[in-house]
């Protein structure tokens, strides 16, 4: 058996079933029980220092 043909093998079966278990586990990692409240903190950092909402900026950059 030359090296392609194993490489080949070993990609259809046992390195598809190691990928698919890594994109579950991925998948069961982000939206595990009490993941929320993280997710929301880093969703909403970004406006953390704001203290005018982007309208009024606006109006002052004008």
């Amino acid at each position: 058996m030359d090296s392609y043909s194993f490489l080949r093998e070993l990609a259809d079966s046992w390195v598809l079933l190691l990928l698919v278990l890594f994109f579950l586990g991925t998948v069961v990692f982000a939206f595990r029980p009490g993941s929320r409240p993280l997710h929301r903190d880093a969703a909403e950092s970004i406006f953390r220092n704001e203290n005018t909402p982007a309208a009024a900026r606006e109006k002052e950059v004008e």
